[in-house]
């Protein structure tokens, strides 16, 4: 009785921290009964002197206290004008009665509802129901014990048995009286990103919120993933990974166990994909191309849009890496820096350098002319062309003035080409007169023609004097 008499204290104490007009019962059980010897006290704010009591509905006295003793069967309720009107308190002084305790029931509780008769007297083959259904079957006991309390067990149960008089037996039932079991605590939730990106803190919460009814106990959380446990059991209800891959994702859920581990809630199964970036990798001046000429300063500048401190820049030149970190120092760029150039960006998180993304950036082309090339390759393409067109116009003359001489004279045959004179000869050269090439074709030249004899020099030969040239005049 004394270990009841201090529950209804601890419940008495929370319901009064809610400021709400609560009426005690004792003893601790309901409905109560008359032959118990029933005390009701009124809590709530305000003093003993603002009590105000109901019986039935109606205003049963202003006694200016806030406890007695029941005397008569009936519903109590007590009034406190800070707090309000309390709940009813039912006290019978019926034949056979099932009575409840007064705490609040909660989940994983064990409790004990009692059959009892009236003033205490024998009662045999009870039997207990739960709504309709017969729960159990005593032939001695006159209590059903309701272990590990569920929120199923909640409902209305009654009691009934065989009742013996001074002149028969007969089967009595009791009124049925509403059991209730409160939650421990509610079913926890998990919450937390239904995508992440790789490399990416992952932080998952469980979130259940403990019974007002009974002073908060510390909670424990623990945290699957496909059915492993990954997190716990930790009293925080947060789970904290700092740097996700692609094997992180699953199913996740939380599970809630009470102390001792009577009850157990699991959230409901929260999918978590971890997704690749995809890094958007950028060169300055940009792609496709970029020209130049030999001895320019060029200098390549690479940049990342997508992805978390510290980024690695790497450069690749016709496919090989050259080069480190986002700027790309060319100098006076030669013919030999021509070809494609790339920036691949890598990204590295968390302890244990988990890769993020690792991404290149379009191909740049990068063409260098010589200093000077273009003006020599242009002087040289205009001079052949020039050289082109002069050789042309020569052989379209040549053939011009060839069909001429061929039309004036058409019986006349090519001479025969003559050997050049060898040192020492004597080169006969016929000379006609003007005149005779003018006269007429039946006019008869003269038989000798005149003659000239030239001696050609030879290395050795001596200058010819004029006297040594002869001519012969017909």
């Amino acid at each position: 009785m004394a270990g009841d008499t201090g529950m209804a204290g601890k419940v008495a104490l929370l319901l009064w921290g809610a400021q709400t007009t609560q009426l005690l019962v004792k003893p601790p059980w309901r409905p109560a009964v008359l032959w118990d010897r029933v005390t009701l006290t009124c809590q709530g704010l305000g003093t003993a002197g603002d009590t105000t009591w109901y019986k039935d509905g109606q205003r049963w006295g202003q006694n200016r206290h806030d406890h007695f003793t029941v005397t008569e069967s009936g519903n109590y309720t007590c009034d406190r004008p800070s707090t309000g009107l309390s709940p009813p308190v039912r006290v019978l002084d019926g034949p056979l009665v099932l009575q409840v305790p007064t705490w609040p029931l909660l989940e994983g509780d064990t409790v004990k509802l009692r059959c009892r008769r009236w003033r205490d007297q024998s009662v045999t083959g009870v039997r207990f129901y739960h709504g309709v259904e017969e729960v159990r079957k005593s032939f001695r006991g006159t209590e059903l014990s309701l272990s590990l309390l569920q929120l199923n067990h909640s409902g209305q149960y009654r009691c009934g048995g065989w009742v013996k008089s001074r002149i028969l037996q007969a089967w009595q039932e009791s009124v049925p009286v509403t059991v209730t079991v409160h939650e421990l605590f509610t079913v926890p939730v998990l919450k937390g990103p239904p995508e992440v990106i790789e490399g990416s803190p992952l932080n998952l919460s469980c979130l259940s919120t403990p019974s007002p009814l009974r002073p908060p106990a510390p909670l424990l959380h623990l945290f699957y993933r496909d059915g492993q446990l990954v997190g716990g059991p930790q009293v925080s209800p947060q789970l904290l990974v700092p740097s996700v891959g692609v094997s992180h994702s699953g199913n996740y859920s939380c599970q809630v166990p009470s102390k001792g581990g009577n009850v157990q809630k699991s959230s409901a199964r929260l999918r978590i994909t971890v997704h690749m970036p995809v890094a958007n990798v950028t060169i300055t001046p940009g792609p496709p191309a970029h020209q130049g000429h030999a001895g320019d300063p060029v200098t390549l500048h690479c940049s990342v849009e997508v992805g978390s401190a510290p980024v690695t820049f790497t450069w690749l030149h016709n496919g090989k890496e050259v080069a480190q970190g986002p700027v790309l120092e060319l100098g006076d760029i030669e013919v030999g820096h021509s070809g494609t150039y790339q920036c691949m960006a890598t990204n590295h998180l968390g302890q244990d350098r988990h890769r993020v993304f690792r991404a290149l950036s379009p191909e740049l082309a990068l063409e260098v002319t010589p200093q000077g090339h273009g003006g020599t390759v242009a002087t040289g393409v205009g001079g052949s062309l020039l050289f082109l067109v002069l050789l042309v116009a020569v052989i379209v003359a040549w053939h011009w003035w060839h069909r001429l001489a061929t039309r004036k004279h058409p019986e006349r045959a090519p001479p025969e080409p003559v050997a050049p004179p060898e040192e020492g000869e004597v080169l006969y050269t016929h000379v006609m007169s003007t005149k005779q090439a003018r006269w007429p074709p039946h006019i008869t030249l003269p038989q000798e023609p005149q003659v000239t004899y030239a001696e050609l020099p030879g290395p050795h030969s001596r200058p010819k004097e004029t006297s040594d040239i002869y001519v012969v005049v017909p």
